[in-house]
């Protein structure tokens, strides 16, 4: 009965995953999507807690440790996320998706000694000394197999998100040395030599230390040889998660946070596997799939391969053009009252936010601006590129956060068949993602990149802290054409001075 009820409470708990991932696909649902993912966890932990039992009936044991773990994990995740600012949620997502690939590697890690050891049953003493798999070869062998597939996969993902985290706060350098790509390959290779030499000789390499064969009652012992051979692999997956986050620039940092997403989910999924954990199965099929395909749909964004933004990394340290962004020709500047001028008396305004929004935290700013102009009958709507920010979706959920309607976020498509007919189109801090340059200048970096192509429309204002380039290093060309004006300054203060200037008039 005990294993009936705990069964539908995986099931409850997989359900759960899966209609909170649905409603995560829509901001009005977004919330309540998180509290049903969330409520269908908790009920799988409680069935976990109460009714789990191993294969001699016994309950799980160390319910100290597992009540303090709860609390302790419960109180920092609590507090983190209500005090994390909406500019450092990239921060936060790859912390803590590098804390869920750390756990997953951590189980593989625990759990190799365990799985190692076959039933007692299954050995055949040959010579007296060697013990040779009869039966359960296979089964063991795929244990074994999805075991060091979760540790690896843990640990890269668990080091590349720690790299990501110290290049999004800035403690971290793009560092790109020569030789780097042979080194990771070699890093890489090593990795999978170790990986399918241990498979093939772990269960060669248990040796019988005491007890009786036939009386059912040895015990085992893995060999020295395979457990310095699986202490490599770690390292070397440290190594390599290192490595190939390193020279990778910010410009590619939605992609890789996509990437390391789906990596932590692989890993969670195979730590269900190993366990026969359905519910661990799915969450970890879930992520692992949502990142897959969010890190496919992030490289057509950007027109690259995933190849290329590994290997390419064309947001890193070798800039294409001055580091000091000089001008490559005469800008023009317009005042406050001259845009609100411009903005005011437009029958229609597209908005296009960018990093620069998100640091100067304007987004409410930017949504009473918006509601301002509307109520002067401006129509009034949002350009999203779906790699504008530091993560996927980064713009989405700063908008969501000032309450601005979904029906007024245009997805790129949509957004570009709008700015011919766009009297004025405001960019707040977008750079790259608004750089003419992906379609015109065949020796960009960025070429080929789709793009919001707001030089269609009748008139740019654009506005910055200053001149310097973007993520990938290059100066944007729309800045420099006549139908473009600068305007300098914080984008929080700059968005209050143009919602004062509409009101006076």
């Amino acid at each position: 009965m005990s294993n009936s009820l705990l069964l539908l409470s995986y099931l409850i708990g997989s359900i759960g995953f899966i209609v909170g991932l649905k409603m995560l696909s829509h901001p009005a649902t977004a919330r309540r999507g998180n509290l049903v993912a969330a409520g269908g966890f908790l009920i799988a932990l409680i069935g976990t807690l109460v009714l789990y039992r191993d294969a001699n009936g016994n309950h799980l044991h160390n319910y100290g440790w597992i009540f303090e773990g709860l609390i302790i994990g419960g109180i920092i995740g609590v507090v983190s996320a209500r005090k994390v600012k909406m500019t450092a949620m990239p921060e936060m997502v790859s912390m803590f998706n590098g804390m869920g690939g750390l756990c997953a590697a951590l189980i593989g890690i625990i759990e190799f000694d365990h799985k190692v050891h076959l039933p007692v049953r299954e050995y055949l003493l040959l010579n007296g000394q060697t013990i040779s798999i009869l039966s359960n070869n296979t089964i063991q062998t795929g244990l074994i197999l999805i075991l060091l597939i979760e540790v690896v996969i843990g640990i890269v993902s668990f080091t590349g998100s720690m790299v990501a985290w110290g290049k999004l706060v800035g403690s971290i350098k793009d560092k790109v040395f020569k030789g780097q790509r042979i080194i990771n390959f070699i890093v890489l290779a090593g990795i999978i030599v170790l990986f399918i030499y241990l498979l093939c000789i772990c269960p060669q390499h248990i040796q019988l230390i005491n007890g009786d064969l036939a009386g059912l009652k040895a015990t085992f012992q893995i060999s020295t040889e395979a457990i310095v051979i699986f202490c490599m692999i770690i390292l070397l997956s440290i190594l390599y998660g290192i490595f190939f986050v390193m020279p990778i620039g910010g410009a590619d940092m939605p992609v890789v946070i996509s990437l390391l997403n789906a990596c932590t989910g692989v890993a969670a999924g195979c730590g269900g596997l190993l366990y026969n954990n359905a519910v661990m199965i799915t969450g970890g099929i879930l992520v692992g799939a949502a990142g897959g395909i969010l890190t496919i749909l992030m490289c057509k964004a950007m027109n690259r391969s995933l190849k290329n933004v590994l290997l390419g990394a064309f947001g890193s340290a070798a800039k294409k053009q001055d580091e000091e962004g000089q001008a490559h020709g005469p800008i023009k500047e317009i005042s406050v009252s001259d845009a609100a001028v411009v903005l005011a008396y437009a029958h229609k305004v597209l908005i296009v936010p960018g990093y620069g929004l998100a640091v100067a935290q304007a987004q409410h700013a930017c949504h009473e601006l918006e509601k301002l102009l509307e109520s002067k009958g401006v129509e009034v709507e949002y350009a999203i590129h779906p790699v504008a920010g530091r993560m996927p979706g980064h713009m989405n959920v700063l908008l969501a956060e000032a309450d601005v309607s979904y029906d007024k976020l245009l997805e790129m498509d949509d957004a570009n068949s709008e700015f011919p007919t766009t009297d004025a189109v405001l960019i707040l801090g977008a750079n790259d993602v608004v750089n003419p340059a992906a379609k015109k200048d065949a020796s960009s970096p960025i070429y080929g990149m789709p793009i919001l192509e707001v030089d269609k429309a009748k008139m740019v204002i654009v506005n910055k802290r200053s001149m310097k380039p973007g993520y990938a290093g290059i100066e944007n060309a729309l800045f420099f054409e006549p139908k473009t004006s600068m305007l300098f300054g914080d984008a929080k203060k700059v968005l209050q001075d143009l919602t004062a200037e509409i009101k006076q008039m």
